[in-house]
């Protein structure tokens, strides 16, 4: 068993503003904790300072049992590792180093096949043998069949950019799940899962003896799973930490009443302050008069120098104020039209028409066609047969899942809104102070936490003036806050909505609901539906 702990943590950044101060927690032997809050905060540093990737300045963190580590790039791996790295890069370190040896061992037997190098390679499986590697490629096994539906032996040389993201990430928490590292990090391990992966994530964090601490901006998953919560608290001098010992489901109450205390104890430190400064005020006008006055005057003003030298209760953490000014507006009755549409070896053809004003949840599992669909209407170049149009004074405006956009790697975002929407520097820090985001307009996008990121491509999509939005999974790195102003922008915003998402949570704020059955069949269904099987027993 083991457990984490960290104890008046601070963490700088390299410019030396404070990230994170006085950070202090504890995650006891089997329990599973989520780590929330704002986009930026500070909660992908801190599980690397759990981690041991980054030193605190000041403070300790403790960790006891294995610790195994899913970082967030999981799900969006696009480069040449296989399978079998993407498993050794979450092995504990003794099978890292082991299997890093057999690769160079077999490397060197493959490029200069003599004596030395034969013996390199014999003392490499040795010492594989010896740290339980074959074991480990066991384990794995059961992995590949988990996750792919393949033995380890058909799918170690697989590149990883292959799968899918969610393939990605349920390959890594089986892996992590099944470990004898008895400490879990898990950096938003339900990012690109569909809601059956979801379900499986909710039932494996409930019923494991592990420690598990975790980054989810998931409602459901959080109200399932999540025995406590660690709230990344925004503050005048970094982000400190709020611990709240219930679930989700009174978390949001629970803060609420946390922040009404705080107000409560400044108004009360105000009005002492306003008495103090009153009575050394009346006790100046008869001080002259009597000795007896005099001192009691002088003893009003040490005490209120005193009462000020001890300052003001604690500042409140920062509230989020985030405000979407999504407008759209008014095109042709029918948004889009399909005739006979099939997306090339992923669906059967259909027929579907979406009018203006609808709001359309695209639902199914991963690799159904949801993404390549909404490119399609985006008006990227998709493999299809069949017909479909857009219709009058329909703009389409597309969020991508993965955030993928070459165009605005390393320009900042000032940069980007004066070139691509020609604000000027106080109308672009307006905006992005509306998205909660100024302090980091002289950032370069591609270094902004997936959250931000998610945050921008929303705002450039409402600066973009588009009529429909096409939104591939926009919640999944969104943090509570932004998820929520996200859906009431929807709500007030003038034109067409179609939405590939798997948050549960989000999902029933549509009122069309568009099903791509992994049978290939689309269909549509009155609620959100994420059971195919119960689909297909009802029809």
């Amino acid at each position: 068993m083991g457990h984490v702990e960290a104890a008046h943590v601070r963490y700088d950044l390299p410019d030396g503003r404070v990230l994170l101060d006085d950070i202090s927690f504890r995650v006891g032997e089997g329990e599973a904790a989520a780590l929330v809050g704002a986009n930026g905060a500070g909660k992908t540093t801190l599980l690397r300072l759990v981690a041991g990737d980054l030193k605190p300045a000041e403070g300790i963190v403790t960790v006891s049992g294995g610790l195994g580590v899913m970082p967030q790039f999981v799900g969006s791996v696009r480069d040449e590792r296989s399978v079998r790295d993407l498993l050794v890069s979450v092995a504990p370190p003794r099978i890292r180093t082991a299997a890093l040896a057999v690769d160079a061992a077999e490397l060197a037997v493959m490029t200069a096949d003599d004596e030395p190098a034969q013996l390199a390679y014999a003392q490499a499986l040795a010492d594989w043998a010896e740290v339980r590697g074959y074991e480990a490629e066991t384990l794995w096994d059961m992995c590949t069949m988990a996750a792919l539906g393949v033995p380890y032996e058909r799918a170690q040389w697989r590149q990883v950019r292959t799968l899918s993201g969610g393939e990605q990430k349920r390959l890594v928490l089986e892996a992590l799940l099944r470990g004898g590292d008895q400490v879990l990090l898990l950096d938003e391990p339900d990012n690109y899962l569909d809601v059956p992966g979801k379900r499986w994530l909710e039932e494996r964090l409930r019923e494991t003896a592990k420690t598990v601490l975790f980054v989810s901006h998931d409602r459901e998953l959080l109200a399932r799973s999540a025995r406590k919560i660690i709230s990344v608290e925004p503050g005048p001098a970094g982000s400190d930490v709020w611990v709240h010992g219930g679930g989700f489901g009174t978390y949001h109450e629970a803060r609420e009443r946390r922040f009404e205390r705080f107000e409560e104890l400044r108004r009360r430190w105000d009005e002492q302050r306003a008495r103090l400064k009153r009575l050394v005020a009346d006790l100046r006008q008869y001080a002259a008069r009597s000795d007896e006055m005099a001192s009691r005057y002088k003893a009003a003003q040490t005490r209120l120098r005193k009462f000020e030298e001890a300052g003001p209760p604690q500042e409140p953490p920062r509230k989020q104020n985030i405000r979407m000014r999504l407008r759209g507006g008014r095109t042709g009755v029918r948004a889009f039209t399909c005739a006979g549409l099939e997306l090339t070896g992923l669906m059967r053809p259909f027929d579907l028409e979406v009018f203006y004003g609808e709001r359309v949840a695209v639902l199914g599992a991963n690799g159904s066609g949801k993404s390549h669909f909404l490119r399609l209407l985006a008006g990227e170049d998709v493999a299809h047969t069949g017909a479909w149009k857009t219709g009058a004074r329909v703009v389409p405006g597309h969020f991508a899942q993965t955030h993928a956009h070459p165009e605005l790697l390393g320009r900042t975002l000032l940069d980007i809104l004066w070139t691509e929407h020609a604000l000027d520097r106080g109308a672009a820090t307006s905006a992005l102070r509306r998205y909660e985001m100024d302090r980091q307009a002289q950032q370069p996008f591609d270094r902004l936490s997936g959250g931000q990121q998610a945050r921008f491509q929303i705002l450039l999509l409402e600066l973009g003036g588009a009529t429909a939005l096409l939104l591939d999974e926009p919640t999944d790195n969104l943090d509570l806050e932004s998820a929520e102003a996200l859906q009431e922008g929807l709500e007030a915003y003038e034109g067409t909505v179609l939405a590939v998402t798997h948050d549960r949570w989000f999902a029933r704020s549509f009122d069309r609901y568009l099903l791509f059955g992994a049978d290939g069949v689309v269909r549509e269904v009155p609620e959100p539906v994420w059971d195919e099987d119960r689909v297909a027993r009802d029809r």
